[in-house]
This record gives structure tokens, C-alpha cells and sequence, in this order.
């Protein structure tokens, strides 16, 4: 098991560009009283610019102003037999109750531990909300991530549109696109592109973990004790280890590496409740969902998939992002705007008649460009709909009901699970939808 443990690290660190801080190591992460199954990884990116020249933070676009707290956070679990790994995001805004420290008994947003008593803190601030042992924690800066991205060959990404974010300075077409360390560290930090927020961007990052993994694996880093070795040394050009962790415990991970596949991986986000929990001091945070999460928890603990959990996973509804009745409607079809309605939509009235002829073609949605934050949430419940955006059209959108409509699908306004329900690592890659 300590083999595959050091493998579930260098696995995550190849995402992370991080720095390896043992469970075993003096000063490491602490233990809890409930013991579970498999190997517990923390994965942690820290928001501070110190020891970063001028140069560097300007061509990272870190140009702004540090919070010395915890920007990203991964939990990492590697199932006991070896054949599967899941990742679960933890929403840098959770608000939990921070475990003992310095400070009076306080709760507050879990990136915040680490400000308040470093890594120590955080680990024990996610075993105390998870009831999970966490066995290794890995921290990384903006640098060494981009630094590692660069030795490892770069990163793969795709996107169906472009996407600009000015605060961390993305800029991408729309296609696939093999970034350098640069600009995959602005891919994996933009918050303002669609999906917008802390879940979207989780989820872009475990889009490249996924396809980073696929890489090395299927480009042979870890096939043979000399690849292996290769991999090794170039990982150890910019990753700190902890004192136990050496060269030959880095080659010996490719054996478990290169087994584990696409389908073998599995990435999830923390289900929100409440996306604006407000808190004196702390603003607005995100509450956990009771039962779904602490569901989430207990199949890690007990070393089980987090798929095909009915306990985890969100209704068999399509989830959507925003509620069906801030969307104003007229339809074409009075059935369809009588499903629609039944749905929850604004329907302000159909210009049909029952059983009128439907014009050929797909249902077209109308609406102004203004209102774009709107048009995914109509458009799941319309399957196979054309979106045709028109400047000037309006507040409400015009549904144009077409000869080859589908049914339409009963929504759910449950926004943690548009980007954030459990899924497997290979509807994460390019060429695939999630």
C-alpha cells in the first residue's frame, strides 16, 4: 500500500505542480479518529504571489493582490485494490467550522484555514468536515504549476467557445488547444467565463487533470523502470518531496500509473445547497448540502464509487443553473407552452392554434443576446432546440415550435450539479461531453 500511496501522490502533483508534505513526516497532516479504506490525498493551490519576481507574476497575470489562503482544493482518494481514483473539489468559499487552532472555536470559508494556521490547519479543517483520514497534502503555487505543465509537455484543453477572462487573462477560440504552463494556469484560475464561478472553474481543472493523466499514460511516461525514471527527474526539477519520498519511490509509482484509465477516475464537486449564505465578516459563502454530501463522505470512507450513488447523485431531472420561472416565454405550440409551464417557465401566452401545422425544422428559441446567462436553461428542457440569438429581440424569449420537436424534459433548478455531479474522468476529455 505505501507504494501505491506515493503513486496517488506524484498522480495528483502532475495536475498540481505541488509540493509533497508526507502524513508520516514530522509536523505532517494529522490522523482522525475514523480510519477508512484506500489513500487520502489533499491537493491545495495557495493564492500568494512572495518570492515570485515582478517578471514572473507578470507573465503569469498573478499580478494582484494575495490572500496567503487556499485557492484550490482537491481531495484525492485511491481506492484500496488500486483500480480507480476519485477527485472531489472542495468550493473555495465551503463554509465550514475550522478545526482547533490558535484562534477562539470559529467557523468560517475553508479557504481560510490555511491563513489562519497553514497547512496543518486546512488538513485538519477538511478531516474534521469530512470524517475522511487525509495521508498526504500536496500545496503548490501559481509558479510550479506552470512550471510543470511547461516540463511535462504542456496541457490539453477545449472548449466549444471562446472564452475571455480579464482578470486572470485568458484568451482562448473555440477548439482544442495544447497550452504551455502560462496559459494553463490562466485556463485553470478564470472564474468569468461561461460556466461562470467557482464550479465551472473546478471543473476545467479537473478537465486538465484528467487529460494530463491520459497523456503521460498513453504517451508511455510510466511503462518501463527507464520512461519511469525519465518522468521522475523531470517532475523533480520543479516538486518538493517530503524526506521519504526519493527518486526510486517515483519511478516504482508508473507501475500503478499506467493502469489506472479514463474510465477508472472519477471527479466530483462538493453538492452546494446554498449559494449565498451570507456571514458577518465573511460575506457570502457556500453551505454543503446535509445529506448529499455527507452521502459523498461516507462512500469515500468506506472506499466505494461515488457514481451511481442515488444518495450522492442529483434527481434523474436535468439540473439547470438558474429557476425555470425567471425566463419569460411566448410559444408557438399551446401543448408545448403547457409542458413548459408545467415546468415552471414564465409562459406569457402561444400565438398557435391546438394541432396547427408545425413549421419544418427544429424547434428555434429567439432571443436577445443580453439574456444569453438564460438560453441553457430553456434550451435543456427543449432537446434538439437552435438557439438564435438576435440583438434587440427583448426580455422574453420566443419559442418557435418545429416539426421535429422532442418532447420536453422535466428541469430541476439544482446549480451545484450543472458542473459538480459525479462523473467519469473520461466524459471529462476532449471529444466528449460530460
Amino acid at each position: 500500500m505505501r507504494s501505491f500511496a506515493v503513486s496517488a501522490v506524484v498522480v495528483a502533483t502532475l495536475a498540481s505542480g505541488g509540493s509533497i508534505w508526507a502524513a508520516n513526516s514530522p509536523g505532517g497532516p494529522s490522523r482522525v479518529t475514523q480510519q477508512g479504506n484506500g489513500t487520502n490525498i489533499l491537493v491545495v493551490g495557495i493564492d500568494r504571489r512572495t518570492g515570485i519576481s515582478a517578471t514572473d507574476r507578470n507573465r503569469l497575470h498573478v499580478n494582484g493582490r494575495e490572500c496567503n489562503c487556499t485557492d484550490v482544493m482537491m481531495l484525492v482518494h485511491l481506492a484500496e485494490n488500486g483500480r480507480r481514483m476519485s477527485v472531489v473539489s472542495i468550493p473555495r468559499d465551503s463554509y465550514v467550522e475550522f478545526a482547533e487552532h490558535a484562534h477562539p472555536r470559529h467557523a468560517g470559508k475553508i479557504n481560510g484555514a490555511f491563513a489562519h494556521g497553514g497547512g496543518d490547519l486546512a488538513v485538519r479543517t477538511v478531516e474534521q468536515a469530512t470524517g475522511l483520514r487525509i495521508d498526504h497534502y500536496l500545496e503548490t503555487g501559481f509558479k510550479g504549476f506552470a512550471d510543470t505543465v511547461d516540463r511535462l509537455g504542456g496541457a490539453k484543453v477545449c472548449t466549444d467557445q471562446p472564452l475571455t477572462d480579464l482578470n486572470s487573462g485568458l484568451q482562448l477560440t473555440a477548439g482544442t488547444h495544447q497550452l504551455n504552463g502560462k496559459r494553463a494556469l490562466r485556463y485553470v484560475r478564470a472564474r468569468h467565463v461561461s460556466p461562470p464561478g467557482d464550479l465551472g472553474r473546478v471543473r476545467r481543472q479537473q478537465r486538465v487533470l484528467i487529460e494530463m493523466m491520459s497523456r503521460l499514460r498513453d504517451g508511455g511516461a510510466f511503462t518501463d523502470p527507464a520512461a519511469a525514471a525519465r518522468t521522475a527527474r523531470t517532475l523533480l526539477k520543479s516538486v518538493r518531496t517530503d524526506p521519504d519520498t526519493g527518486l526510486s519511490d517515483l519511478v516504482g509509482l508508473g507501475w500503478v500509473v499506467g493502469r489506472l484509465n479514463a474510465q477508472q477516475t472519477e471527479f466530483a464537486t462538493v453538492p452546494i445547497s446554498d449559494f449565498d449564505h451570507r456571514v458577518p465578516q465573511w460575506g457570502s459563502t457556500l453551505l454543503w448540502h446535509k445529506e448529499r454530501s455527507a452521502a459523498l463522505w461516507a462512500a469515500l470512507r468506506a472506499d466505494r464509487s461515488i457514481i451511481n450513488d442515488s444518495r450522492i447523485q442529483p434527481s434523474k431531472d436535468v439540473p439547470v443553473e438558474l429557476p425555470p420561472s425567471t425566463i419569460r416565454l411566448r410559444v408557438t405550440d399551446p401543448e408545448v407552452a403547457q409542458s413548459l409551464r408545467a415546468n415552471g417557465f414564465a409562459v406569457e401566452g402561444t400565438s398557435g392554434q391546438p394541432g396547427a401545422p408545425r413549421p419544418q425544422g427544429p424547434t428555434v428559441i429567439t432571443y436577445d443576446p443580453y439574456w444569453a446567462r438564460l438560453a441553457p436553461t430553456l434550451a435543456a428542457a427543449l432537446p434538439g432546440a437552435r438557439l438564435d440569438p438576435v440583438t434587440g429581440h427583448g426580455q422574453v424569449f420566443d419559442v418557435t415550435v418545429g416539426s421535429e420537436a422532442a418532447a420536453v424534459v422535466k428541469v430541476v433548478h439544482d446549480r451545484s450539479s450543472v458542473e459538480g455531479a459525479p462523473t467519469s474522468g473520461d466524459r471529462l476529455r476532449c471529444g466528449t461531453s460530460d
